[in-house]
């Protein structure tokens, strides 16, 4: 209650931010304890994970985020709050 649009949509996008960004740099972890395993696995395979595909991963992640963020972000936004808090 007393929240303005803007806060409620910063809100929102950091949340979708947060929460993108940290599964990507889950995934990243993951890919790259595959990616040693594997290589401990089949040692004639070259397995390795260049810093600008880890980089561009998690960046994708945010911004797969942020893109569908920005729609419930503006429709909390443009919430009444008597009808936010009710319960249907």
């Amino acid at each position: 209650m007393g929240a303005r649009k803007s806060d409620i949509i910063v809100q929102f996008l950091t949340e979708a931010v947060v929460l993108t960004g940290l599964g990507g740099v889950v995934g990243l972890i993951l890919g790259w304890t595959i990616s040693r395993l594997c290589g401990l696995i089949f040692p004639n395979l070259p397995t390795a994970v260049p810093v600008w595909a880890a980089v561009s991963g998690v960046m994708v992640s945010v911004g797969v985020g942020l893109f569908f963020g920005i729609w419930p972000a503006g429709r909390a936004a443009r919430l009444d709050p008597v009808e936010a808090l009710r319960y249907e």
